[in-house]
């Protein structure tokens, strides 16, 4: 199956709250977390009002899906905000798929295209926290990402780009 990349773009935004909530992965057997866990001010820091000068996003399309499948994004969260925060020039990454597209290299493509982007725009770094269960954690580190410490037992990885 072919996969495109898009630019995720203000009027995603209720795509984004979707992404937001798969990102919010806990080890199993948790599911997704209450719908509620959107409206944390922690959490909306994320994705509301998405499409400020400085997101950087790309949405993943598989040819004859009706809908995207995935969204890797960045933003830059103010005032030391956000467990990833590493400065006010850094971004922090925010990835999901859907379910059904996991575990099938479709996410490092999804990254790798969201990094390019990133790079386009003169961006420096990119920083996230993920979870040491989280097999995501060895796709970050195939894409660049390295540990640069622990957040509130989460790992905090960076990469330069």
């Amino acid at each position: 199956m072919s996969i495109s990349f898009s630019p995720l773009l203000p009027e995603h935004q209720d795509l984004l709250w979707n992404f937001l909530h798969v990102a919010l992965w806990d080890p199993p057997p948790a599911g997704l977390r209450p719908l509620e866990t959107l409206q944390l001010p922690h959490v909306r820091i994320y994705a509301e009002g998405w499409g400020r000068a400085s997101d950087i996003g790309v949405i993943a399309n598989i040819e004859g899906e009706d809908a995207p499948i995935g969204a890797c994004w960045m933003r830059l969260v103010p005032d030391r905000m956000g467990l990833a925060y590493i400065n006010e020039h850094t971004p922090q990454l925010g990835i999901a798929l859907l379910p059904d597209w996991q575990h099938k290299g479709y996410g490092k493509l999804m990254l790798l295209a969201a990094l390019d982007a990133a790079r386009q725009r003169d961006i420096e770094q990119v920083s996230l926290t993920v979870h040491p269960q989280n097999p995501a954690a060895g796709m970050y580190g195939a894409c660049g990402f390295v540990q640069a410490g622990i957040r509130n037992s989460y790992l905090l990885m960076q990469v330069t780009l």
